[in-house]
């Protein structure tokens, strides 16, 4: 297909994709839609690039490459990246480097030859993608080498599979350590691989790996459906102890979950316990890492496409769907979603090309879970900071760092802008700032108008309302009323749990719960009422904290669909699916949401236990 004037050098695998390595690639530009037609035919992403000794050197291409670029486009950095014949090109306004229609973008490959690759810059610094970015371009040989290996292995012809398994390993009929293998007689693929940080016991903390009965390096892909612990905090453990298969996951998730993952390991270590893994086992898992966007279809093995769908959680949440077979078998698993209204983002989608099989989370599934309208609860949060300010107190607000942190943070900033007398400041603590800096680098992921703010320069989470706590938090305790969003959302440690140690005693301050407290979670005991809260002190001998605060819970703000929306998901699926398996859910609401969806559809609707081996086909 390709014209001869191409010099067509060599054609690779780089994991789900192929790559032609060209010696002329302007002759390749010559017709626009050829790289249409090749990806038509292969039924497969094609990369487009030049060969080694076709590239201009580098410091030439810098030139041209500048000159190009217009300076409106904020260009932070551009490097060179021989292993994969890249340019990588950080910029705040990608858009401006990629032109009109393509236009500059074009251009920088045909003078140059070097293929560009456009990252998108956070308003707001944060390490953790200088980190991803750096140790992409420090490892690209062996990432290189891994892709191709990886490619050879998905696009190797197997025999036809008749028969679909799943096993659950966590996370059903329970909240943390979510996990389940999908299985044909071709493909061990595990969907999630959580830990649940609300205890140390192994045997309640981490998934039922050994239930797989197969080695870590038989398995063919592991696939992240979001960054939360409770799915994605075991997942270094498998490159640990012998997993070194690729990691499948969207780009937000690939960030955001390696900042948790090592903020876990240093939250484990600090608190005189060992972490299951290391920093070394996280860049393993980095070097690994496949990211694809929301409605992209990939060929994960010889007979499994994944694709990613919007789940409306967090930042870069995804649904995923896996097409088995010619035809043998599609399910769903929705990881944890929202099909309802929030600040951030757009609802769970609800339309698959097929589906056979659905597990969907249940953690608000219970008959009684049912939340106020969102005006309702933004009301109440608001009043009630109002109400503590005013009497001279502080407000303790526990949040997760990624998803509730974000969302309480427009809900502040847009109050503070319609009533200029609120003039308190909202400190953030822990990884706040780093998590929303990230959302910053992804605003295609994020409603249109918190889109919009951001690309124009108006970031809400640079609002003067909010300060990032640098000095000793006692000061901040002993100073002037003000709002203070810390982590863990669930209180299981980290600085909610230090400020509610300096706070818990003045009747003046008041501490409001805003998302899900599990049920080992000190959050869980305060929130029932718990007066007398068992703590480590500094000395780290036990010691009784009398809870003299107040205690609010405003629900309605949690990233989990509530029970009208969990059954509105339901009736608005298309296909609606053969059956439904309940998850991610205390046992009663797993149960009651299963029985319920089968009233309503007639279709087979339960809640399997860990442990339980489901054959789907």
């Amino acid at each position: 297909m390709l014209p001869p004037a191409c010099g067509l050098s060599k054609v690779e695998f780089e994991g789900p994709d192929i790559v032609l390595y060209l010696k002329n690639i302007n002759a390749f530009y010559e017709d626009d839609n050829l790289i249409r037609k090749i990806a038509g035919v292969l039924r497969k992403r094609i990369l487009v690039r030049s060969t080694s000794e076709s590239l201009i050197p580098a410091e030439d291409a810098l030139k041209t490459i500048k000159g190009v670029i217009p300076i409106e486009a904020g260009v932070e950095d551009i490097s060179f990246n021989p292993d994969f014949s890249e340019v990588i090109i950080q910029a705040l306004k990608p858009g401006l480097v990629i032109g009109k229609g393509g236009s500059t973008l074009k251009r920088i490959i045909l003078e140059t030859k070097w293929a560009p690759k456009i990252l998108r810059t956070p308003t707001m610094p944060s390490e953790t993608i200088k980190g991803v970015r750096g140790s992409y371009l420090k490892n690209s040989a062996k990432r290189h080498k891994f892709l191709n290996t990886l490619g050879k292995k998905i696009c190797t012809p197997v025999t036809k599979s008749d028969w679909v398994k799943v096993t659950a390993l966590g996370g059903f009929r329970e909240v943390g350590r979510s996990s389940m293998l999908v299985q044909t007689p071709n493909n061990k693929i595990l969907i999630d691989c959580g830990v649940n940080s609300e205890t140390v016991d192994p045997a309640k903390g981490f998934p039922y790996l050994n239930a797989m009965n197969l080695a870590l390096d038989e398995l063919d892909a592991v696939i992240v459906t979001h960054a939360h612990l409770d799915h994605c905090g075991f997942v270094p453990y498998l490159f640990a102890y012998g997993y070194d298969g690729p990691v499948y996951c969207t780009s937000p998730t690939r960030d955001l979950m390696i900042m948790l993952q090592m903020d876990y390991i240093e939250v484990v270590n600090k608190a005189g316990n060992k972490a299951p893994y290391m920093d070394k086992h996280i860049q393993k898992m980095l070097n690994n890492v496949i990211v694809r966007d929301y409605g992209e279809v990939t060929d994960i093995s010889p007979e499994v496409k994944l694709t990613f769908h919007n789940a409306g959680h967090i930042l870069g949440s995804a649904q995923v769907h896996l097409h088995i077979g010619e035809g043998l078998h599609n399910l769903v698993c929705t990881g944890d979603m929202k099909y309802g209204n929030t600040r951030l983002f757009a609802p769970a989608d609800s339309v698959f090309p097929r589906v056979e099989t659905m597990f969907m989370e249940s953690t608000y599934g219970g008959r009684e879970d049912v939340m106020p309208q969102r005006i309702e609860i933004e009301k109440r949060l608001t009043s009630a900071i109002q109400r503590t300010l005013a009497n001279k107190g502080k407000v303790l607000i526990p949040v997760f760092s990624v998803g509730r942190s974000q969302e309480i943070m427009l809900v502040l900033e847009e109050y503070a802008q319609r009533n200029p007398d609120f003039n308190s400041q909202v400190y953030l603590d822990g990884m706040i700032l780093e998590a929303s800096a990230i959302h910053t680098a992804y605003p295609e992921y994020l409603k249109p108008n918190v889109q919009r703010r951001i690309l124009s320069n108006n970031s809400p989470f640079e609002s003067k309302i909010f300060e990032t706590v640098k000095s000793n938090r006692n000061a901040i305790v002993d100073g002037d009323p003000c709002v203070i969003l810390a982590p863990s959302g669930m209180m299981s440690g980290g600085p909610s749990v230090e400020y509610f140690k300096m706070m818990c005693q003045d009747p003046k301050n008041m501490l409001i719960f805003v998302g899900y407290q599990s049920v080992l979670s000190l959050g869980r005991k305060i929130q029932k009422g718990g007066k007398e809260v068992p703590m480590l002190g500094e000395d780290g001998k036990l010691v009784t904290l009398k809870t003299e605060m107040q205690v609010e819970t405003v629900e309605g703000f949690s990233g989990h669909s509530d029970r009208h929306q969990l059954i509105g998901f339901v009736k608005n699926l298309k296909p609606m699916p053969e059956r439904i398996f309940t998850l991610h859910g205390e046992e009663s609401k797993c149960d009651d949401l299963a029985r319920s969806i089968h009233r309503l559809t007639h279709i087979e609707s339960r809640a399997p236990m860990n442990l339980d081996a489901i054959r789907l086909k």
